[in-house]
């Protein structure tokens, strides 16, 4: 169990930066550009940790200690989650809570850091961050009582991984699952059209404000937990889609890492295609994200499981 836990954890953390450097080579070419090497997030990753942290004589420990508390929960997240032929090494019944919970607590503990600067621009970052995660928590769960419903099971790999019969019988409430996850996929990596990753106007950042008076170590953490919580998140996503039934261990690989790459290429032709949103309308997009998953829902009761 323990080789498991740790071949599962080190796929994810080789192969996470590589879907930011797709992604930036995807806006890239649709901007014209030769753009950034392939593995330019490993390089920046490298850089970061080649230098040291600088901190302010305002923060305390929690400031110091969010960045590897909030890169430890995503990292932990990942074992509850199949990697296309390779299975959840850790399920468990309810997992779902825990999945969520682990998730709130890295934004907790992101939220508190920047607040413990004691900067305007983070805190003003902090409480955006807070009011549209609890609309993205909503969604997350309507999503997840639906998966349960129609797989008749409390455990999330087995939620997403007994869905070919369901795509049969309710494929459209399916469809509409999927579609509103990949707005809670956008809204919780802080990617276009909810967040800029690339900006840095304060004015207009949720995510990126909140990191900006840290440095060396703590911020390739940071950049390494977005990479890892973007994988996490996309496997859960191309798991919800992609039914795996009667397929084989190698197939299954195939299919579940070519769906990734066109997965990141998905968000980076988004993101080259969309403007930014104004913040008064994210609460609207993650509304029209909660309508779908609830109309998914409805469909699913009227039809009956």
């Amino acid at each position: 169990m323990g080789i498991r836990i740790l071949s599962h954890i080190s796929i994810v953390m080789i192969l996470s930066p590589l879907l930011l450097g797709i992604i930036g080579k995807t806006k890239a070419f649709f901007a014209g550009r030769w753009g950034p090497p392939l593995l330019q997030p490993y390089y920046d990753i490298k850089k970061l940790f080649n230098k040291g942290n600088v901190y302010s004589t305002t923060t305390t420990w929690i400031f110091q200690a969010a960045p590897i508390v909030s890169m430890s929960a995503v990292l932990v997240s990942s074992v509850f989650i199949p990697l296309g032929g390779l299975k959840a090494p850790l399920p468990f019944w309810g997992d779902i809570v825990l999945f969520a919970g682990l998730y709130a607590l890295a934004r907790f503990f992101t939220i508190i850091a920047a607040l413990d600067t004691g900067s305007s621009f983070e805190g003003m970052g902090a409480s955006r961050e807070a009011a549209f995660s609890c609309l993205a928590e909503i969604v997350l769960f309507l999503d997840f009582i639906i998966l349960a419903l129609l797989s008749k099971k409390f455990i999330l790999s087995e939620m997403i991984g007994r869905n070919f019969f369901s795509w049969q019988l309710f494929g459209p409430a399916l469809l509409l699952v999927g579609v509103s996850f990949f707005l809670v996929l956008l809204t919780e990596n802080a990617r276009i059209p909810v967040d800029d990753p690339a900006t840095h106007l304060e004015l207009t950042m949720i995510h990126e404000v909140m990191v900006l008076d840290h440095s060396g170590w703590d911020l390739a953490y940071i950049l390494y937990g977005s990479a890892v919580k973007l994988l996490v998140l996309g496997a859960l996503f191309v798991n919800i889609l992609i039914p795996f039934h009667d397929l084989s261990v190698i197939n299954q690989t195939i299919i579940f890492w070519g769906a990734m790459i066109l997965l990141a290429m998905s968000i980076g032709i988004v993101e080259s295609c969309m403007a930014r949103l104004r913040l008064n309308r994210i609460p609207q997009l993650l509304t029209g994200a909660f309508v779908l998953a609830l109309v998914g829902l409805l469909i699913i009761l009227v039809k009956g499981v």
